[in-house]
Formats: structure tokens, sequence, C-alpha cells
């Protein structure tokens, strides 16, 4: 499943509601042993567009 949220949001990048929108749909789909490596790529992949995005999910999600 870590492959298919990835690739949706590669896709969807463009547009920031619909990067957040699917990014909180995708974390929904992984299951738990998934969570660390789908976090570590979507940082590499998008913190610099999307920091303030993923900071909002990962953080309340590790927290």
């Amino acid at each position: 499943m870590i492959e298919y949220v990835k690739t949706i949001l590669l896709k969807v990048s463009f547009d920031k509601m619909l990067f957040e929108k699917e990014l909180r749909k995708g974390l929904n789909l992984l299951v738990p042993s998934e969570f660390d490596e789908f976090r570590e790529w979507c940082y590499r992949t998008f913190s610099k567009v999307y920091g303030p995005v993923l900071n909002k999910y990962f953080v309340v999600l590790a927290g």
C-alpha cells in the first residue's frame, strides 16, 4: 500500500490542499510497520515545499 500512497502524493503535489487531503487519506491506509519509512520518504521528497503540512500530521501522530 505504501507504494500506492507515494504515487498518489507525487501526482497531486502541485496543489497544497489536494496534497494535504491525500496525505491524510494515505496515512489511514498504511499499516504501522510502514509508517517510519513513509514519514522519512515524505520529508525527503516534500519537506522544502510542504514542510508545515508534514509537521502537522507527523508530529501529531508521533506524539
